[in-house]
């Protein structure tokens, strides 16, 4: 008897309203080519201003790029059940909106439903929060999340590896945040010590 079909590792990208569409964007990019992932995606009425404004995009360009593209406003989608198999959520960029909810446990749309269904199955959830300076509220939520199991992953710039443009500091944040999923990537150099690096 031939041993059951292998599933696909499905990763879920959602993109909120905070500065950095791109961050989500090149996630998607990168992860249409991942072995073995299927990849959905989900974004907020604030991402598509975002995506629009940023980035000039409407969501025809971002159906190519992902298994499936889930309205915000379906909360019978499949990624609002824990029954649905995910293995890891990534908010990128994080709005300060949608870091409160997630904190509140508020499930408003299928965003924060989402994220709130890998916190209770005890899956990755990691937030690419995007504001500054912040303020005590912005923080105390921070908290609130990571004690709940989520990582919070600002893409803070790296500048120790020399990066030339900025899709060199997209790639590194974003590469971070592959690191966490456990996906494989050459998105950027990995520190191998202070004389490795290029001059």
């Amino acid at each position: 008897m031939s041993p059951p079909p292998t599933e696909p590792r499905r990763l879920l990208v959602a993109i909120t309203g905070a500065s950095g569409a791109v961050y989500g964007l090149r996630l998607l990019q990168v992860l249409q080519h991942a072995p073995g992932v299927q990849t959905h995606a989900v974004v907020s009425d604030a991402g598509w201003l975002t995506l629009r404004h940023e980035l000039n995009l409407a969501p025809e360009a971002l159906r190519p790029l992902v298994h499936t593209l889930h309205d915000a406003h379906d909360l019978g989608a499949g990624p609002a059940s824990g029954s649905f198999r995910c293995s890891g959520m990534v908010v990128a960029p994080c709005s300060m909106r949608t870091l409160a909810a997630i904190a509140h446990g508020l499930s408003d749309n299928l965003v924060t439903r989402a994220a709130d269904v890998m916190l209770k199955e005890r899956r990755r959830l990691v937030l690419m929060t995007r504001e500054t300076p912040l303020h005590l509220g912005h923080l105390r939520n921070m908290t609130a999340v990571t004690e709940m199991g989520a990582i919070v992953c600002p893409p803070m710039p790296a500048f120790y590896l020399r990066p030339q443009t900025l899709d060199d500091l997209v790639d590194a944040s974003v590469a971070r945040v592959l690191d966490l999923l456990e996906v494989p990537h050459t998105l950027s150099q990995r520190w191998q010590g202070m004389d490795k690096v290029p001059a």
